[in-house]
């Protein structure tokens, strides 16, 4: 939203006539009573699922104040008040950064579609970030979600705790002490949508619902193309619809897949397929199994890494015992002289067959080891130090955009060949629309 309209748009609000001050920490009854400069104050921007957990986390670290709380769904206001009294409430994030001088840092937990518009928002007046995952809706938002953070020296961090884990650390060790000798291929699945969400594979609803009294539909809509309010979409079934949502890839493949692009430095892919079930131009596939092709990159050769989604797995790991079965969710990589397995959000490795951890003596450890991922963020916050945030939009920015260029063939029915410096698809032009996409009129990116 450019100035001009940002103050048409305050003068014309409920809230514009009202200012909010910031009362020291200890006024606002957390706990402890440190000096300002040693207190983050945080305002959380979707509130009521995800977003409403890490708000409470954060509020429990003695360093952290929640100062205010804005949510498209007012139903959440009387909630979270009583957990936090006297913290205003907004429907409008625009409205509170407007109106709440002093806030340092955001919290964002609405659905995919408005990570970037906000997230941009608060970077551009100099607040710092926590958003969850995927990072964004687009490949082009993933980029300037990085080239934003580097300008403005926010910090930032993306939602996937897994990312703090001992088990995503030890991976990394292990691979490269040479454990399991050359990685040429990764798999890595999840049981998303299934019985979390059930609106893939399926129409957008063509019978409109009444709105419900405290939802804020247009602003819910925010960037998405204006549609009637039905259920399937809010709340909780959003993450299905391409309008809203980056599927499983976006929801799971972000976890169970963030020790591949970690321990193996993939970057982008140089092309990308994928097979699926019936395709229609409104949701995801009720399942798909995408192949990302990374050429050979450092001391690593050509890897090929395979998602399964919606109930499809992979087959068994090679050497794996007669018994073996595998989880829910999980990844396992197969080199040269072994394969590892681990389990879901990055968990710990395992040597396969798992008869060979009786005698393994694992490699030492050499990678700083986390101190929490949301107590990590806090502290880069106050010490103004974006790198000490791991799971930063330096890292995370980057690892979302390679795999949102695997929505790419889901949504096309074709391999695309991927070109990183251009940002195209070199063999679809027709795949311009959803690496840049339009955002309703209000709601962009400026």
């Amino acid at each position: 939203m450019s100035p001009k309209n940002r103050r048409r748009f305050i003068a014309t609000s409920a809230s514009a006539t009202v200012a909010f001050s910031i009362l020291p920490r200890h006024v606002c009854g957390s706990a402890g009573e440190l000096a300002p400069s040693d207190t983050l104050n945080i305002a959380g921007i979707g509130i009521g699922g995800q977003g409403g957990g890490v708000t409470r986390d954060l509020s429990k670290l003695p360093n952290v104040n929640i100062v205010a709380l804005c949510d498209v769904q007012r139903a959440h206001e009387a909630r979270m008040a009583k957990e936090y009294p006297d913290r205003p409430f907004f429907q409008d994030y625009r409205v509170m950064l407007e109106k709440v001088k002093g806030i340092d840092a955001v919290i964002i937990g609405t659905p995919d579609h408005w990570h970037a518009p906000i997230a941009l928002a608060a970077m551009r007046m100099g607040k710092h970030v926590y958003c969850e995952k995927p990072l964004t809706h687009t490949i082009e938002e993933a980029r300037l979600l990085k080239k934003v953070a580097a300008e403005t020296k926010a910090v930032t961090q993306m939602g996937n705790a897994g990312h703090a884990g001992e088990g995503l650390r030890q991976t990394k060790e292990w691979i490269d002490a040479g454990v399991i000798g050359q990685v040429t291929e990764v798999h890595t699945w999840s049981d998303r949508p299934g019985k979390f969400w059930q609106t893939q594979g399926k129409l957008r609803p063509s019978e409109p619902q009444p709105v419900p009294k405290t939802l804020d539909w247009n602003m819910w809509l925010g960037p998405a193309s204006d549609r009637a309010y039905h259920s399937n979409y809010a709340p909780k079934q959003w993450r299905g619809f391409y309008d809203f949502g980056c599927g499983a890839v976006g929801d799971m493949m972000v976890h169970n897949a963030d020790p591949a692009w970690y321990a193996l430095d993939l970057g982008s892919p140089k092309s990308v397929e994928a097979e699926t079930g019936p395709t229609n131009p409104d949701t995801f596939p009720e399942w798909s199994i995408v192949k990302w092709h990374f050429q050979a990159k450092g001391k690593h050769g050509p890897i090929t890494v395979i998602w399964y989604d919606g109930g499809k797995k992979p087959p068994l790991p090679p050497g794996s015992e007669s018994d073996q079965k595998l989880d829910d969710n999980g990844i396992y990589f197969v080199g040269s002289k072994g394969v590892i397995l681990c389990g879901g959000w990055s968990g710990a490795p395992r040597l396969v067959p798992e008869s060979k951890m009786l005698n393994f003596e694992p490699p030492k450890p050499t990678i700083p080891r986390s101190v929490g991922h949301r107590q990590e963020w806090v502290d880069a916050c106050i010490a103004n130090k974006p790198e000490d945030a791991k799971a930063g939009f330096w890292y995370s920015a980057p690892f979302t955009e390679s795999l949102l260029i695997g929505v790419l063939p889901i949504r096309l029915g074709k391999k695309i060949e991927w070109d990183a410096i251009t940002m195209n698809a070199t063999n679809a032009p027709e795949a311009e629309e959803l690496i840049r996409k339009t955002y309703r009129k209000g709601f962009g990116l400026d």
